[in-house]
């Protein structure tokens, strides 16, 4: 049983990093494999509209035809048992590195035929993590449920189920009083990430858990 977790943030160390860690670690106690990809490691191209998965008869068809830094990861994700993806979210979505990623990775199993519109061959949990500077009533002032909810869409059109985490308010930098941060409550800041980032990393890790477990009852259909 295979978990693969996917950072989009540039930083391996911190909030994204972190939440992934944890979901990853609650996915080994129920005895699973783990991997923890980082994007930025990474030197690959998001969808170049080549239409080569797509192409009756192809030797690529449902499969992306790039080969680059992404290739192997497709592959095992393709492979996994479950996937968890996580970025921050940086001027209202997800980073660069990751849009590019999931690009590559539905296009590739999305084909435009009116019964079976989805190539990927199984059924696994799927979930996306997300952290942000924004408190909750921030985030829903500036409309970013809108887009998260349509990225659970389209985890549960892939991949068959799918959930979502929101860390708030999240530590941004080690020292506030090195960098232009005004806007912030430099103890406000630190409260918040003493007190509650350690509750969203056992929310991960309750909900690698889960998906260990989910993957456990998947392999036994």
């Amino acid at each position: 049983m295979k978990v693969i977790a996917i950072n989009g943030s540039p930083r391996k160390n911190w909030n994204t990093a972190t939440l992934l860690e944890h979901a990853l670690k609650g996915a080994e106690s129920r005895g699973a494999e783990t991997e923890l990809v980082h994007l930025y490691d990474l030197d690959f191209k998001g969808c170049i509209s080549c239409f080569t998965c797509k192409r009756i008869g192809g030797q690529s068809y449902g499969t992306c035809s790039m080969k680059d830094g992404l290739t192997p990861v497709l592959k095992k994700i393709e492979d996994a048992d479950a996937l968890i993806l996580g970025s921050p979210i940086y001027l209202g979505d997800v980073t660069g590195e990751m849009r590019s990623f999931l690009e590559r990775l539905f296009f590739q199993y999305l084909v435009y035929d009116k019964e079976h519109s989805v190539l990927f061959q199984k059924k696994i949990p799927s979930a996306f993590i997300y952290t942000m500077g924004v408190n909750e009533q921030q985030m829903e002032m500036m409309g970013y449920e809108c887009i998260f909810n349509k990225m659970e869409m389209l985890l549960q059109r892939f991949f068959g189920y799918a959930e979502s985490l929101y860390s708030f308010d999240t530590y941004q930098f080690d020292d506030y009083s090195k960098y232009v941060s005004t806007a912030f409550n430099a103890e406000e800041k630190a409260k918040r990430r003493e007190e509650e980032f350690p509750k969203d990393c056992a929310k991960a890790f309750e909900m690698g858990v889960r998906f260990a477990e989910k993957a456990s009852e998947n392999q036994k259909l």
